[in-house]
């Protein structure tokens, strides 16, 4: 049976860690764990998925579900329908879900204080991964056959019923996945005609849609690598970008971190024009993804073909210009001596940079992509190195499993980001006896999940923000805070800090806060808006050489609305309790903050979310932030055309469902049916309580918590519905955790606000 271990770190000689792995979690088989009866029901799990895959696309964590209630002695209920309420009173009713709900929360939480969760969706991070290993020959060091039988089963079960595979576990297929995950199961083991015809048909699709030639851009690098594809047909990564001075506006120093960090590794195996071995599988793969012989492929021609399924983000024609003026000119003299020399100081300053990033991040990188990526380079410059092994330890980190399969997840987790949102949802219940040690555990792991320390050495060098003081999406060993994830953090540890020591432990430390304040001070850009992780470098016609197909808004770190409003709500929450420290800095950070976020609403009155599904989602964080401001409905007129956005979508069910398109088409969309989704609701009931919409009209509140009370299962939690996480406006990702989170928090400010009447905003 597969086991998640949680903040262990102590068996991986050489990995370190700057906070003795809390909130480290990754699984592992254990071939003597479970009994026959417990191994029975776990494969139940797997086959119900399997045989619903085609309706339900998305899994329910049931596996870790399973561990929890093995290891807290609870019986599991397959019962699906909550109890009847009877006749109940309002209040009466509510509170009954929120303790069962609350009780239910309590056994998912980990010894270390987290709620471990999937962080899975995106369908193109394992084949990178699976290339990676095989290019590397420690496909069989990291991948054992429980894992292999794992990644086959995860893999099928997000095939479309056309052959093909979607962007992520929803999406209509592509040739960017089709192709990628093929390759990948071909690499695995698994025959041209297997999976009982469903490799054929994932290679028949390949071929009806123009074959790989029209894989995009981060496709054609990824079989570059791996010798199914020519470098030749590839647009040019120089890494000679990092030799250009700092005050252009495209220099890589100036994008958003995450892009820097991927086209870093990727420009220097493109200047090494690196290969893997030739191997029969390389070779065979050549036969199979091509609709001619590999060697008469018009190279040239595929360097700036892309199928149309795939084509979020067209190439400009300055883009193109710029592409063939590099490939014709500038990288044939860039191959030759002189300039070669050149070429050999970018791949050495490209190299210092990803040694860098490893070696502050614990080897973990930002980011999935970049961590494979970082790894092959290391693996490249010197197979021999003792940091190869350093990275293999850390590719657990990325792996999650559930009854759909083993997944690549798009973080090393979201650990942190789910424990802030968590403690504010079960705080706002006020039900003290339903904690129990919840808050106290919770809180613990917040506080020892700051970044205590800036990178090291000279940051401006290696184009680093500050990061003491913050908090990241994850874990600290991460490295990466965010604005977001720092201002909730920090509202949080103020809120516990106001909570008796007996229920919640040591209040945070005051320089922690300081801490925390200052580096948010530092990220806000002049127009008053925050970006994610640093201050926004460059300018957005930046996104003209926007070189990935399938993301947008990837060049620059943009501003956002939900940034900018967990900072204003963090900041005010920090000068209620130290009115002393930087006030007028403070007071002048949030009036800038809140003009941003009144500039930035929609004329229908919604703001979009960057970062959710996606008009509610923004919605709501653009009310807390102005009401954290002291804006109210009746001085307000966002506030107000927001409000009025809201109960426009609220749906005949009284819930709220907005389907993932909405981040794609930039236009809110129902969810097919019309079907109302738990977080979606409780979003759109959390943003009207903090309006005040109970003190107008309360009926839209109560329909909606009534919504929300009839999902809950019998067992206290919440049904897993559709995807509700996005990033780069076109890929979903998986917050499995919302489902928990979100009904408890929206239910509680109800119990407390509409129907206690005990708020003050």
């Amino acid at each position: 049976m597969w086991k998640l271990k949680l903040s262990k770190g102590e068996d991986d000689v050489g990995v370190t860690s700057v906070n003795d792995h809390i909130g480290r979690q990754f699984w592992e088989f254990d071939p003597h764990a479970g009994t026959p009866e417990e191994r029975s029901q776990i494969e139940s799990m797997r086959q119900e998925f399997t045989r619903n895959k085609s309706n339900v696309k998305h899994s329910s964590d049931l596996l870790m579900r399973f561990q929890f209630a093995s290891e807290n002695h609870i019986k599991t209920n397959k019962s699906q329908v909550a109890e009847a309420k009877g006749d109940d009173e309002d209040d009466e009713v509510v509170v009954k879900t929120l303790k069962k709900a609350l009780k239910f929360f309590s056994t998912l939480q980990g010894e270390d204080g987290s709620w471990p969760a999937d962080y899975g969706g995106p369908l193109f991070l394992l084949p990178g991964l699976i290339v990676g290993l095989h290019v590397m020959g420690a496909k069989e060091a990291v991948l054992s056959i429980e894992h292999t039988r794992e990644i086959r089963r995860y893999l099928y079960n997000h095939q479309n019923d056309d052959g093909g595979w979607g962007l992520h576990i929803e999406g209509h297929s592509t040739m960017f996945c089709t192709a990628l995950n093929y390759v990948s199961l071909r690499l695995l083991g698994e025959r041209m005609d297997g999976g009982e015809g469903a490799m054929t048909k994932a290679r028949k699709w390949i071929l009806d849609h123009g074959s790989v030639t029209h894989i995009p851009t981060w496709g054609k690098f990824w079989l570059s690598v791996l010798g199914v594809y020519e470098w030749s047909g590839n647009n040019p990564l120089p890494p000679e970008m990092w030799l250009l001075p700092y005050f252009l506006p495209l220099h890589p120093g100036r994008m958003w971190c995450h892009t820097r960090m991927i086209y870093l590794p990727m420009s220097y195996l493109y200047g090494k024009r690196f290969v893997g071995p030739i191997s029969s599988i390389v070779l065979s793969l050549r036969r199979e993804l091509y609709n001619t012989l590999y060697h008469q492929v018009n190279w040239d021609l595929s360097r700036n073909q892309c199928a149309k399924e795939d084509l979020y983000y067209p190439h400009s024609i300055i883009q193109d210009i710029i592409w063939g003026g590099l490939n014709k000119i500038a990288e044939p003299l860039l191959m030759r001596w002189p300039l070669s020399k050149l070429r050999k100081k970018a791949l050495n300053t490209a190299m210092q940079h990803i040694h860098y990033e490893d070696e502050n991040t614990q080897y973990i990188c930002i980011g999935p992509v970049s961590k494979v990526l970082n790894m092959l380079c290391c693996w490249v410059e010197d197979p021999k190195s003792t940091v190869n092994k350093l990275h293999l330890s850390r590719v657990k980190d990325y792996l999650w499993i559930a009854e759909d399969g083993m997944k690549m997840q798009g973080y090393n987790g979201s650990q942190l980001w789910d424990a802030v949102f968590a403690v504010q949802a079960i705080s706002s219940t006020n039900l003290e006896d339903e904690y129990g040690s919840m808050l106290r555990k919770a809180h613990s792991f917040i506080k020892n999940s700051q970044v205590r320390e800036n990178s090291s050495g000279n940051i401006q060098s290696w184009y680093r923000h500050i990061t003491r003081g913050g908090w990241p999406f994850s874990t600290p060993d991460n490295g990466w805070p965010v604005s977001d994830c720092t201002a909730e953090a920090l509202k949080t540890v103020l809120m516990l800090s106001q909570m008796p020591y007996h229920l919640v432990g040591e209040a945070i430390a005051p320089e922690c806060l300081y801490d925390a304040v200052h580096l948010l001070l530092t990220l806000q850009n002049d127009n008053g808006g925050y970006s994610s992780y640093e201050l926004m470098r460059s300018y957005p016609w930046l996104e003209m050489i926007n070189p990935a197909e399938t993301f947008g808004d990837i060049m620059i770190d943009y501003q956002y609305v939900e940034c900018t409003s967990a900072v204003v709500q963090g900041l005010t929450s920090f000068m209620k309790l130290y009115p002393g420290h930087r006030r007028k800095e403070i007071e002048a950070s949030i009036n800038k903050a809140t003009t941003f976020i009144e500039n930035m609403q929609l004329p229908d009155g919604s703001w979009y979310g960057s970062w959710g599904i996606c008009y509610t989602y923004g919605t709501w964080f653009g009310i807390k932030g102005l009401v954290a401001a002291g804006k109210t409905y009746e001085t307000s007129h966002c506030i107000r055309k927001a409000c009025a956005f809201l109960l426009s979508k609220q749906l005949p069910s009284g819930g709220w469902g907005e389907s993932y398109t909405s981040c794609m088409q930039k236009i809110y969309i129902n969810i097919a049916g019309n079907k109302s989704h738990i977080t979606n609701t409780s979003w759109a009931l959390l943003a009207l309580i903090a309006a005040q919409q109970a003190k107008r009209d309360r009926r839209p509140l109560d329909v909606a918590a009534r919504v929300l009370i009839d999902h809950q299962m019998e067992n206290g939690d919440f049904p897993q519905q559709e995807i509700i996480g996005v990033f780069n406006k076109n890929c979903m990702i998986s917050y499995s955790s919302y489902r928990n989170i979100f009904p408890i928090w929206a239910l509680g400010e109800y119990l407390n606000c509409v129907i206690g009447k005990k708020c003050t905003t």
